[in-house]
């Protein structure tokens, strides 16, 4: 079977981060045979194996061209529709944003909440989602254009605040004291189960030394867990 990607190739997981490819490999299970990826996540320290035919359906894709990158970069400081005032409904709609995961994907995500944050301060899920899409900005677009993360850090920066450039406060619809207030009624209750899920997840990918790529997987694929 051929494979879009080689080894030692750089390449982008939505909601995982930049890696690496460090190894093609087959897996066989009930008379199944599979190739996979093997794909090194440095900025978790996580291994991830990831099924060949499924990479598509994963979004995994190539590092983007040095245009595509400014093309980012510039869309940062572009202008946008008003910010809705309905934090769930924004959530959903920037994390179905990281999923996909191109690149003017997730700079429409650092542009979105990051003028949200000026407005009022970022709550607890929104400021992980801004946290871990401005993290994969910054190490695709070093990785294209061959610059230092910190230069990438201060343009990003620079494009979202622009040196004398009045604040965007017009791109963010004012929110009420209350919806802040569900979202931690959310996060103390019910939804703390949820919160918490997030965080157990996060430290499990962290602390573990590999993981597979199998959550959209048939169930002989899930087997391998």
């Amino acid at each position: 079977m051929e494979t879009k990607f080689s080894v030692d190739q750089k390449v982008v997981y939505p909601s995982q981060g930049v890696g690496k490819i460090t190894e093609i490999f087959e897996k066989t299970f009930k008379d199944k045979t599979m190739l996979y990826y093997k794909i090194y996540i440095e900025a978790s320290d996580m291994i991830v194996m990831v099924p060949v035919e499924k990479a598509d359906d994963l979004g995994i894709r190539q590092i983007v061209t040095a245009e595509e990158a400014q093309q980012a970069l510039n869309l940062l400081s572009e202008d946008f529709e008003p910010i809705t005032s309905d934090w769930k409904l924004r959530y959903q709609m920037n994390l179905d944003l990281l999923k996909k995961g191109t690149v003017k994907d997730i700079a429409t995500i650092v542009r979105c909440l990051y003028n949200r944050s000026k407005v009022k301060e970022l709550p607890i899920l929104e400021r992980k989602l801004y946290d871990s899409a401005k993290k994969l900005l910054e190490d695709e677009i070093s990785l294209a254009l061959g610059k230092t993360e910190k230069e990438i850090s201060d343009e990003i920066h620079t494009k979202l605040e622009p040196p004398g450039a009045a604040p965007k406060i017009k791109h963010a619809v004012l929110i009420d004291d209350d919806e802040d207030d569900d979202l931690m009624n959310d996060l103390d209750g019910s939804g703390k189960d949820k919160d918490s899920d997030e965080d157990d997840d996060g430290e499990d990918s962290k602390s573990s030394d590999s993981m597979e790529a199998e959550d959209d997987f048939d169930d002989d694929d899930s087997d391998f867990e």
